[in-house]
């Protein structure tokens, strides 16, 4: 993965492109999430119902996919889909697999900004 690639990833996105909590349609949470950073920081403050709504649903992996262009990241949240988890299980494997994958393009940034001096 090239240093435009992740660096794109890791954008903020405009405000009309962010992630909007619901916990069903219509309901808003009044959260939203501009980039794959803030999105893991709501994970733990967010109802899990919306968690559970949005993810079976598709919602997370649509978002990642389209809107933040990882196709990676959208793979490992279907495959996280399929493993029917609920409650705060589903919570904290959602954060870990988001905090793995920033944890992951963080370092291909920092390796690629080295090589690059």
């Amino acid at each position: 993965m090239n240093h435009d690639t992740t660096s794109k990833i890791l954008r903020t996105v405009p405000r009309e492109k962010a992630f909007y909590f619901f916990t069903s349609i219509g309901n808003y949470t009044g959260e939203s999430a501009s980039s794959l950073k803030e999105f893991m920081d709501k994970i733990n403050g967010i109802n899990v119902k919306s968690l559970e709504f949005h993810l079976y649903r598709g919602d997370f992996n649509k978002w990642m996919d389209e809107v933040l262009q990882d196709k990676e990241l959208a793979e490992e949240i279907i495959r996280l889909q399929k493993s029917n988890f609920s409650g705060n299980i589903l919570r904290n494997q959602l954060y870990a697999t988001i905090s793995r994958r920033i944890k992951h393009l963080t370092n291909t940034l920092e390796k690629s900004h080295r090589q690059t001096l």
